[in-house]
């Protein structure tokens, strides 16, 4: 029986996720500025909820960006903590394909853009299929870039998901023409998900050690540079 603690604090959104054999348990708030405050009391609610302690577990979990910054740092700190004191190995699962296996949970669209607002007019971009197990997949690289130079995804029926179409959804929407079927900018990043994917990764294999659960931000520029 499979025991997966999952967090994520990437963006506004805070949550934890506890998945239990195939049964998943989450807290979940929208809460900017508070994930600090908030993702350790969640951990252990879910935890004593279930009756459970780290050193039950088989592995933790954590959205590992991109994301904001601040949040993704605040994730990764946590994760390796934790890993660290209970000696557990870590499963790092992309925000963005998290956003997309949300989208596929909750209305079964199997081609998917999810989109993150990157700020300095750039988006982070995602084109995940959903295969034959009903996870995600990953169809080529994730990128940071402006909305109107995102590579358009192969073939028709995508389904845009994440706050960046909220912001971007008009440029991304022309650049990806009749290939686009409709667009959700109010997913989010939850930890349920993260937890689904990573007890797949976990399974075959693919983890890491704390030392190495690191964050992916897909650019290491975070503030415009002044010119001269």
């Amino acid at each position: 029986m499979m025991k997966i603690l999952a967090i994520d604090t990437s963006n506004e959104a805070c949550s934890a996720a506890l998945l239990v054999n195939q049964a998943v348990d989450q807290q979940f708030e929208i809460a900017p500025r508070r994930h600090g405050e908030l993702i350790l009391v969640m951990m252990q609610r879910l935890l004593e909820q279930a009756g459970l302690e780290l050193r039950d577990l088989d592995a933790l979990a954590f959205g590992c960006g991109p994301g904001s910054f601040t949040g993704v740092r605040i994730s990764t700190s946590v994760i390796q903590g934790a890993a660290f004191g209970a000696e557990l190995p870590v499963v790092p699962i992309s925000t963005l394909a998290a956003i997309a296996q949300g989208q596929f949970r909750r209305e079964g669209h199997r081609r998917l853009l999810a989109a993150l607002d990157a700020r300095m007019d750039e988006v982070y971009w995602g084109c995940y299929e959903v295969g034959e197990d009903n996870l995600v997949e990953l169809c080529r690289a994730e990128e940071v870039c402006p909305p109107e130079r995102v590579e358009p995804p192969p073939g028709p029926g995508w389904q845009g998901v994440g706050p960046g179409w909220g912001i971007h959804g008009d440029v991304l929407a022309n650049r990806i023409g009749s290939a686009l079927e409709g667009a959700n900018p109010n997913g989010v990043c939850e930890s349920r998900d993260i937890a689904l994917l990573a007890a797949a990764e976990l399974a075959a294999g693919r983890w890491v050690p704390a030392e190495q659960a690191i964050p992916v931000y897909l650019r290491d520029q975070v503030t415009r540079v002044a010119k001269a």
